[in-house]
């Protein structure tokens, strides 16, 4: 009996120490990184190509590349002397929203007036960026990446993931930060 009563009692000191944390198991190792670098870099060449095709296929038009990575061109261009806005400012613009096919995704009637605060509110990095280019009453035509755009994601609905899309943009107005207060 004494011995079954050992046995009993280093079963419950043994039974009272708890779990050993286990170390996490990481599967993201160095070449993981360097492969989805490499082939979000495919990917990229694939659609600066694609793009390019676009442009080359209007080549009546004047296409600026900006910084950001998108290329874009003037369809009404205003007065040098118009200033762009500024951060804080709140522009209201229409748009529409095509593929590099010129079929229309998202249209301007469906899309509605949009007013935006400069560098104030998350939108695409596209849209952000094209709107700090342009002065009241352009009309610009943006050739974006998909990392510009709605990226690896899509928008879950007509836009496809990892998708170049072209946005034709009117900014009608810029209401100056300042102008409100």
């Amino acid at each position: 009996m004494r011995r079954y009563s050992l046995i009993l009692v280093l079963l419950l000191m043994y039974s009272c120490l708890g779990p050993t944390p286990r170390k996490p198991v990481s599967h993201h190792t160095q070449s993981f990184m360097v492969e989805s670098v490499n082939l979000n870099k495919k990917i990229n060449f694939i659609e600066e190509d694609a793009i390019k095709y676009y442009i080359a296929r209007d080549s009546a038009s004047n296409y600026y590349n900006s910084p950001n990575g998108f290329w874009y061109k003037y369809l009404i261009q205003s007065d040098e002397t118009n200033p762009i806005p500024s951060i804080g400012d709140e522009v209201e613009f229409e748009y529409e929203i095509s593929d590099l096919l010129d079929n229309v995704i998202y249209s301007n009637e469906t899309l509605g007036v949009q007013k935006y605060n400069i560098d104030k509110e998350n939108i695409e990095s596209g849209i952000q960026n094209g709107l700090k280019l342009m002065k009241e009453k352009e009309e610009v035509v943006f050739l974006f990446p998909s990392f510009s755009a709605f990226g690896f994601s899509g928008d879950k609905e007509k836009i496809g993931i990892k998708q170049p899309l072209i946005y034709k943009v009117k900014l009608n107005k810029i209401n100056r930060k300042n102008e409100s207060n």
